[in-house]
C-alpha cells in the first residue's frame, strides 16, 4: 500500500509539472501572436524656406533697411498689398537738403531690396506718426479695407522718393548740345579736307625749270 501511495504521488507531481509547461507555451506563443503598439513622436512640420513673408515680417525687415542707414533715428514701414510706404525720422534741425540726402540714400538701400523695391520714403513727421498709428491698427486687428484707402490716399498725395523709379543721371541738354557740336564740326572738317583734295588735283601742275 505504501508503494502505491508514492506511486500516486509521483504521477500527480508528473502531471502538475506538464500541464505547467503547456500553459507556459501557451502563454509564450499567445504573447508571439498579440499585436504590439509602436509608439511614434509625431514632429511639428518646420517652415518651408520659400514660404512667402507676411506683411508684418516685410514691414520689419523695411525697417530694419532704413534704420541702418546713417542719419536715420528709428523709422516704421506699413506694407498692404501693393501699397508700401516707409517712414523716417531724422533730427529736426537738418536742413531740407540734408533731409532729401537721408530719403535719397534709404530708397537706394530699399530700391536694391525685392521686398522694398517699390516702396515710398517720406521724412514728413506727421505722416510717419499716421504710420505708426496705422501699424498699431493692424496687429491690433482692425479691419484692412479701411487702413488700405488710407495708405493708398497717402502714396497719392506724397511726393517722396520712390526706390523703383531711380534712375541714373541722363546728360543735361548743355552737354547733349556740346556732344552733337563736336559731331558737326567733325564732319564739317572732314568735307573741308575733301574739298581741299579735290582742289589740289585740279589744280595744273608747274614742271620745274632745269
Amino acid at each position: 500500500m505504501k508503494t502505491l501511495r508514492i506511486a500516486a504521488v509521483l504521477s500527480a507531481i508528473f502531471v502538475l509539472f506538464g500541464c505547467m509547461n503547456e500553459n507556459d507555451d501557451n502563454a509564450q506563443q499567445a504573447d508571439k501572436n498579440t499585436p504590439r503598439l509602436t509608439k511614434v513622436n509625431q514632429t511639428a512640420e518646420s517652415k518651408k524656406p520659400n514660404q512667402p513673408k507676411g506683411s508684418q515680417e516685410i514691414s520689419r525687415h523695411l525697417v530694419g533697411l532704413a534704420t541702418g542707414i546713417p542719419g536715420v533715428e528709428d523709422a516704421t514701414a506699413v506694407v498692404l498689398g501693393p501699397y508700401a510706404v516707409v517712414g523716417i525720422d531724422v533730427d529736426r534741425k537738418l536742413d531740407n537738403s540734408r533731409v532729401g540726402s537721408i530719403k535719397y540714400s534709404v530708397a537706394e538701400a530699399l530700391k536694391n531690396d525685392p521686398n522694398g523695391k517699390n516702396a515710398v520714403v517720406t521724412a514728413d513727421p506727421d505722416v510717419v506718426e499716421r504710420l505708426r498709428q496705422m501699424g498699431r491698427q493692424i496687429r491690433q486687428g482692425h479691419p484692412i479695407g479701411g487702413i488700405a484707402n488710407e495708405l493708398a490716399g497717402i502714396v497719392g498725395r506724397l511726393m517722396p522718393q520712390v526706390p523703383h523709379s531711380l534712375q541714373t543721371e541722363k546728360p543735361s541738354p548743355t552737354e547733349t548740345n556740346n556732344s552733337q557740336l563736336s559731331e558737326k564740326e567733325e564732319r564739317q572738317l572732314k568735307n573741308d579736307q575733301q574739298k581741299q583734295e579735290k582742289a589740289d588735283k585740279n589744280q595744273p601742275q608747274r614742271l620745274n625749270e632745269s
